[in-house]
């Protein structure tokens, strides 16, 4: 329950280093390995990833885009702030945005995608997630919502998923330490991943627009 891939059937290495870098870095900073208001510094994660400094730059101009980096004239880059007023705000577009992908999914999904997502439902009924690391769980949380994105085949929603996902995800992190236990929020991807293979666009949206709602639900009890 470790991976956070599933954006595309490309492996990383085939990926130009830029992206690499991206997606590297963009991982890091959702899941607060790079902590909120860290500086950072270009050369040292170049180091870190064993490519140059032109990739990193431009990965952070993509970053900074997604709100998860800002740059300051004469002082620098830092991994923004995690502003919980801003729940709210996420939580409305995720709302919205969250059924239409699952219902999207629903209808769209190819055969083999609608087997990874049976298969991705039967990891989770068949693991023991109340013993599992939190963070491990969370990024296991990012991989299915990305993978839903996938198969609700519009590129420019999955883009758009997949930024307030992960902001989303940010403030969970920050509030992982005062949440007993993610694994309620983990077993709930099993019946809709079940309803999204099984083409009930109806279930999905629904349980869906669910999963979301508990979520916002779930952090303002612990704030």
């Amino acid at each position: 329950m470790t991976s956070m891939a599933a954006e595309g059937a490309t492996t990383e290495t085939d990926l130009p280093l830029s992206e690499q870098a991206y997606r590297s870095l963009r991982d890091q900073l959702i899941m607060l390995e790079i902590p909120p208001g860290d500086a950072i510094n270009d050369s040292a994660l170049a180091a870190s990833l064993g490519i140059g400094r032109t990739p990193v730059r431009e990965a952070l101009k993509r970053l900074e885009s997604d709100h998860l980096v800002v740059s300051y004239p004469r002082r620098g880059t830092f991994a923004t702030r995690v502003d919980f007023t801003e729940l709210a705000d996420i939580s409305e577009i995720r709302q919205l945005l969250e059924p239409l992908a699952a219902r999207r999914a629903a209808r769209n999904a190819s055969a083999p995608m609608r087997e990874l997502l049976r298969d991705l439902a039967a990891d989770i009924a068949d693991s023991e997630p109340d013993n599992a690391d939190q963070h491990a769980l969370m990024r296991f949380d990012i991989r299915v919502h990305r993978q839903i994105y996938a198969a609700a085949a519009n590129p420019h929603l999955k883009d758009v998923l997949i930024r307030y996902d992960n902001l989303a995800t940010r403030i969970w992190c920050l509030a992982l330490d005062k949440i007993p236990s993610v694994a309620g929020h983990i077993n709930e991807h099993v019946n809709l991943l079940r309803a999204i293979a099984d083409g009930d666009c109806e279930l999905s949206g629904a349980l869906a627009l669910e999963h979301v709602t508990n979520f916002e639900k779930t952090i303002r009890t612990v704030l």
